[in-house]
């Protein structure tokens, strides 16, 4: 069956992008052909270890799609007063569903419009774009599953480097406040060199990325 993998690219020392450069990264990853729309824009209480998949804001309107104004809380739960941090305890979101389209063009009036800076922000794409072979050599097959969010948060949040969510808590992490994160489930293993360009162009040439498997 394989198990499912989010794989994040942040830069070295986390930042905040300033909004206009944030839109450019957004817009970069679709116009190089990477991802597909519709693109959907939240603004909230997110978790930067929410699986994309499944249980986050992000995957919940991927697979129920919710009318713009909506307000997603993640199926996790609440966690307990003894609760591991995420990705191995729970994740908890709340976040509105600010807007949804399938041109490029109009994620740019919309970031313009959301809280930056004010609260956790993010952009996820419908999934990656199969029709690039940069995406199909590193994936292998097409599969419509795989979302692909950029994330800029209000505050730092620490990202492992490289977790088992159904193995044993701890390891090194990362603190990242701007990443970008897509999920996958067949593939060649380490962040795909496509994207890792993208995002080089946007975070810098320092970049750090990680895996979480569950």
């Amino acid at each position: 069956m394989g198990l499912w993998v989010d794989t994040f690219i942040a830069p070295q020392s986390p930042s905040l992008l300033a909004p206009e450069d944030f839109e450019r990264l957004v817009v970069d990853l679709g116009r190089k052909r990477l991802v597909r729309t519709p693109w959907m824009l939240f603004a909230g209480s997110l978790c930067v270890n929410a699986g994309l998949g499944w249980g986050s804001v992000v995957g919940r309107a991927r697979f129920e799609p919710p009318a713009i104004g909506t307000e997603l809380l993640s199926e996790d739960g609440v966690p307990g007063p003894d609760s591991e941090p995420p990705p191995w305890g729970v994740s908890v979101e709340r976040a509105v569903l600010l807007a949804r389209g399938d041109r490029l063009e109009d994620v740019m009036p919309a970031l313009r419009d959301a809280p930056y800076g004010r609260q956790d922000i993010a952009v996820a794409f419908h999934c990656l774009d199969f029709t690039n072979p940069a995406i199909l050599d590193h994936y292998w097959y097409e599969d419509e599953r795989t979302v692909l969010a950029c994330y800029a948060l209000a505050a730092p949040q620490n990202r492992p480097l490289d977790a088992d969510t159904g193995g044993r808590s701890g390891g090194p992490v990362h603190p990242v406040q701007t990443c970008v994160i897509n999920t996958w489930k067949h593939g060649d293993g380490p962040a795909c060199p496509a994207i890792k360009t993208v995002a080089a162009r946007h975070f810098g040439p320092a970049l750090v990325t990680g895996d979480t498997q569950g």
